[in-house]
């Protein structure tokens, strides 16, 4: 699969990192231009190509986003048309600005995303996990325990793709519900950066085991 990464800070790299490591082809991009990313290019090697937003949106089969919350508004809403959108993104009022819809709990980070997306279809998952922890706490399928990662969606087909991804880089998807839900791990959650076994982050979050 071809995964777009929008965002190549320390979660969009640890994302660029796990995803070509389990075979797939990953185009990344910055807001400064793909030239600024050809460190990281080589470092990951060839399944790692840096491009523009626009590229990535456009020629990811799924694509990551995983940005500052407050530049939401600049992701190329067209080109992910369609698309599976797994949102990173978290909420923090001193980096992003106050957002009054978020202060007052009228509504969710990842609603306000699929809002101005409102052709793709969002997913909430790899928020709630430090960056070193993605890259190092994966376990291969059939371990005894993995450690749980908590998703968000309102579209099931799109939150089965973002739940087979985060299967094949080494964790347990623990369904959280629509994306109303996903305030159970967003920052000031009890779950959130927890690092949590999969059943005790369903008992945490309320969901019970199939």
């Amino acid at each position: 699969m071809l995964i777009g990464i929008i965002g190549a800070g320390h979660i969009g790299s640890a994302l660029a990192y796990l995803f070509s490591k389990g075979g797939h082809q990953v185009e990344i991009a910055n807001s400064r231009g793909p030239e600024t990313l050809s460190d990281l290019e080589k470092e990951y090697g060839d399944n790692v190509r840096a491009v523009t937003a626009e590229q990535a949106a456009g020629d990811g089969e799924v694509v990551v986003v995983t940005i500052p919350l407050g530049r939401y508004e600049e992701l190329p809403a067209a080109e992910l048309a369609g698309k599976t959108v797994i949102d990173t993104c978290n909420y923090y009022p001193s980096r992003d600005g106050h957002i009054a819809a978020l202060d007052n709990g009228e509504t969710t980070s990842s609603e306000l995303i699929q809002r101005h997306l409102s052709g793709a279809h969002v997913v909430k998952a790899f928020n709630a996990m430090r960056y070193d922890h993605l890259r190092e706490y994966g376990r291969e399928g059939g371990a005894a325990q993995r450690y749980g990662i908590p998703v968000a969606g309102d579209d099931p087909a799109a939150k089965r793709q973002a739940m087979d991804l985060i299967e094949q880089v080494g964790f347990e998807p623990v369904d959280a519900g629509t994306l109303a839900q996903s305030r159970t791990f967003e920052p000031g959650a009890d779950v959130y950066t927890a690092d949590l076994w999969a059943d005790d982050l369903r008992a945490r979050i309320g969901i019970e085991a199939a």
